[in-house]
């Protein structure tokens, strides 16, 4: 089993953020309130090129938070934890607090 997914090109492996649906005191929280979807970044890759042959970086780093869109990228299953393969373009931007 793979330990460690290294992205090609321009993809990004993302692990989704599972909003709690309780708070710590213990009340549940309505589904419209934890809608927000959005990711952490795990792996990178190194980029497209471009006609000059030069390399264009992915616009997000390792460990940063995405907000992705509803619908796309490739499930990936590595041992016990679900991520999901985006192309960079298709993130819709980092989230920051």
């Amino acid at each position: 089993m793979a330990r460690r997914l290294i992205p090609t090109l321009n993809r990004v492996l993302v692990e989704k953020i599972i909003p709690p649906s309780k708070t710590t005191a213990g009340i549940l929280l309505p589904e419209a309130s934890t809608k927000l979807n959005s990711g952490k970044v795990i792996s990178v890759g190194p980029g497209l090129r471009n006609s000059e042959g030069n390399t264009i970086p992915p616009a997000v780093k390792e460990g940063d938070t995405v907000l992705l869109p509803e619908y796309g990228g490739t499930q990936v299953k590595l041992g016990e934890k679900e991520y999901v393969l985006y192309r960079d373009e298709d993130i819709l931007g980092t989230l920051h607090e």
